[in-house]
This record gives C-alpha cells, sequence and structure tokens, in this order.
C-alpha cells in the first residue's frame, strides 16, 4: 500500500514586481486549498513567507520546511509554481536531495506534479533552473536599462526633494522643479553658503517656522536628511551612479542652483571655510569693550549675494553678551567703526595717544624724502597733524598688527555702545 502524503502548503511572495505577475499569498492559498479539496489531499499544514526566493538559504519559513520533511512531519509540498521553491541553485539542491533520500514524495503545483522519478526529477530542475535564468536575465537587464537611463542624463531613482518625477509618457522617468517645494530647497543652500547656517539651525527653520514637508509622505526632513540634501551633486546639474563609483553624468534637469553655490557650502560644511574665518584674526577684537554690560567685542564676516551673482564680505562688530545674553549694544560695520575711529583721532592730542616712535619716526622719514625732491630744507619738525593724518591713513589702509598697534595707544581704552564708540575703560 502506497505510503500516505502528508503536504505542507508554502506560500510565498517576494518582491513587488513579482506580485504584479502573480497571484498575492492570500490568492495562493485559496487556489491551492480548492485543488487539494478536489484531489482529496491531505493538506497538513499552510506556511506564508514574504522573502525572496533569489539567494540560497535567506528563506527562514522554507527552511523550517526543509527540517520538518527531514524530520517526518510532512512528505509532500503544495505550492503554486516551482519557483516559488526555489529560484536559486542551493534551493533546488535541497530539494533534489530529499527527494533522492525518499523523504520528499511529491511536489504539487496547480498545473503539474513532480514525483521521485528521474523524468519528473529532470523536469522540476529544469523549471527552476528557468526560474534562475529568468532572474539573472533580469539582473543584466535592469543594469542595461538603468545604464542607458543616465547616459541619457535622467535620474534613475525617486526624485530628490524640490524636484519631482514627470509622469507624461513623452518625458517619462524626467525630473522637473517642484513649484511648491523647490524655492525653499534653494533658499537652504543659499542661507548655508551666505549666512553661514549650520544643518541644525536649517532643520529647526525648516521644522518649526516653515512646517516643511517633503513631496513623498508629507514628512519633515530629517537632521540626517537635511546633510545628504546638502551633498547632493543633483542639485547643480550633475549625478553620480552608482554611489562612489567615480561615473558622473550631466543631468536633463534644470538645475535649482549653481555649482559655484554648490561648492561653497560644501566649503562650509567640511569646515574649511568655516575654520578659515574662525581663525582669521580681525583688526579691532580683544581691544574694545561693549559700553553697557562690559563683555568683549567680537566680530564676525557676512556675506552677500549681488544681482550681478557675485558676493560681497563685509565685517561686523558686536557684543559677545557674555556677561549679558540680552545685551542691546548693536553691530556695526568695519567701515562704519573706521571712520569712527579716524574722527576720534581728531578729538584727542598726540601725546595722548602713546604713539610710539617707530610711527613718528616714519612720518619723518617720509618728509625728509618730500623734502629732498622738491629741494626744501630738511630740517623740520614733525607736526601733530601729519601723525593724526598718518594714523588715519593707517587705521584704513594699514596691515591688521597697525591697526592694533594704533587701538592699543588710546590712552584707557575704547568701549563700543549702541554703534557708537567712545574712550572708556576696557
Amino acid at each position: 500500500m502506497p505510503e500516505k502524503i502528508r503536504y505542507v502548503l508554502y506560500a510565498r511572495k517576494s518582491t513587488e514586481s513579482e506580485e504584479r505577475q502573480v497571484l498575492s499569498i492570500d490568492s495562493q492559498v485559496k487556489e491551492m486549498l480548492e485543488l487539494a479539496e478536489r484531489d482529496g489531499l491531505d493538506v497538513a499544514e499552510i506556511r506564508r513567507e514574504s522573502h525572496s526566493a533569489k539567494e540560497s538559504g535567506q528563506r527562514p519559513v522554507y527552511k523550517e520546511i526543509l527540517e520538518d520533511v527531514r524530520r517526518g512531519k510532512f512528505n509532500g509540498i503544495l505550492t503554486w509554481a516551482p519557483d516559488r521553491l526555489s529560484r536559486n541553485a542551493g534551493d533546488l539542491g535541497s530539494i533534489v536531495d530529499l527527494m533522492d533520500q525518499k523523504l520528499l514524495m511529491e511536489i504539487r503545483t496547480h498545473g503539474q506534479h513532480f514525483k521521485n522519478s528521474p523524468n519528473e526529477k529532470f523536469l522540476l530542475m529544469i523549471l527552476c533552473s528557468q526560474a534562475k535564468l529568468e532572474n539573472d536575465n533580469k539582473s543584466i537587464n535592469v543594469k542595461r536599462g538603468l545604464k542607458t537611463r543616465v547616459e541619457m542624463g535622467l535620474w534613475p531613482a525617486p526624485a530628490p526633494t524640490g524636484y519631482l518625477k514627470e509622469i507624461r509618457n513623452d518625458r517619462k522617468c524626467e525630473c522637473y522643479i517642484d513649484p511648491e517645494r523647490g524655492e525653499t530647497i534653494k533658499k537652504v543652500f543659499e542661507k548655508v553658503a551666505y549666512e553661514r547656517w549650520s544643518g541644525r539651525k536649517v532643520y529647526h527653520w525648516l521644522r518649526h517656522d516653515l512646517n516643511f514637508r517633503t513631496a513623498c509622505g508629507k514628512k519633515h526632513l530629517s537632521l540626517g536628511n537635511i546633510y545628504k540634501l546638502l551633498e547632493n551633486n543633483f542639485y547643480h546639474g550633475e549625478f553620480e551612479y552608482p554611489k562612489n563609483s567615480g561615473n558622473w553624468y550631466k543631468g536633463k534637469h534644470e538645475p535649482l542652483i549653481s555649482k559655484e553655490l554648490f561648492e561653497m557650502v560644501q566649503s562650509q560644511l567640511k569646515g574649511n571655510e568655516l575654520k578659515t574665518r574662525q581663525e582669521k584674526e580681525f583688526a579691532f577684537t580683544r581691544l574694545m569693550a561693549c559700553g553697557l554690560c562690559g563683555s568683549g567685542i567680537s566680530a564676525d564676516e557676512k556675506y552677500k549675494k549681488l544681482k550681478n551673482g557675485k558676493v560681497n564680505a563685509h565685517v561686523y562688530y558686536g557684543c559677545t553678551k557674555a556677561r549679558d545674553k540680552n545685551c542691546k549694544c548693536g553691530y556695526i560695520s568695519e567701515t562704519e567703526l573706521i571712520k569712527q575711529l579716524q574722527a576720534l583721532v581728531d578729538k584727542v592730542e598726540v601725546n595722548e595717544l602713546s604713539v610710539k616712535k617707530q610711527i613718528v619716526a616714519e612720518v619723518t622719514r617720509y618728509k625728509k624724502f618730500e623734502a629732498s625732491l622738491l629741494g626744501q630744507d630738511l630740517n623740520f619738525e614733525v607736526g601733530d597733524i601729519d601723525v593724526k593724518r598718518y594714523i588715519k591713513f593707517l587705521l584704513k589702509e594699514g596691515s591688521i598688527e597697525e591697526k592694533r598697534e594704533i587701538i592699543s595707544c588710546f590712552k584707557g581704552g575704547i568701549c563700543l555702545k549702541q554703534k557708537q564708540i567712545e574712550l572708556g575703560e576696557v
């Protein structure tokens, strides 16, 4: 009397592409249960799985079934099609080995059944090998299609934030600027480049001030996504594919920003430009104090984009607010500060400036040179007006060291109070 076969019904669904081609898991179960009832098959259990059969040994439910077959719990498998069992050589070999050991008596599919006979095992191997061939060819075709797409300048992935993918057939896969979010993303780059915003400041601005959300999923951008966005070459019209491959392509899409702006952002993010600015020595720092709270005076460099595309740099001085976070000292530009310092020179006597001998000597040397060219008497004395004029010149055109030396000569020091400077205790 032939051994009774106890079947395990195995239904698998893996990728979305397969889901469009075959029945869902529930549909597979329904169809196979109807087949079992019609043919009087003994279905002991139903096992479902959603892992791909492309890689060997990657399906936990399938591995459990094979172990149960070895232990004698089942000796038959019921499934929708052979490729549900295997799309790789390793899993196919495991199935055939169980049949050779007479542990697996039969495999039933919707349209076929395979018993432990040479011809039927050979057919099973051919069908499963065909599924593997389809997998391999699919991978090659996908890679070929992606290569062709990127060579055409088309981005082969979901559009970055600030762009949308075209749905028109005549412009399929092309990206265009998102009319709702594109301008905001452009401002993000500008704020990082020109206003030296950090990624965290951008995050709070987008989330709390603008309540900015992505087009896909309507989610807020995380801090990590913001940094990835700022480092994405796609926004200035180029992209690398695959990532870190060194293969660069000119995008067919319209750039959201210029390459110059992108490079400024990269310098800021990498800390090179930021480090340079932080280490930059400003002429009038650490020599003045706030006239309101007594804190020190610091300087910062600001950038403004002009209509012609150029960028102007301006230095501003203001209270560090170390002693009073709410200090109303205000900020003054370096240009205005120099004008006020020059005016202050006119209000004090030269001897009150504690001018060092080398400054007087420098003016004297120049005056003698001028007099010799004109054939004038070389015996003269340098007056206050000559020294003051030279000091004013150095305050505007001198080196940082010369400017700092002059400021240190003001007795009593200089205070900054509500955008105005005055003599006072530092």
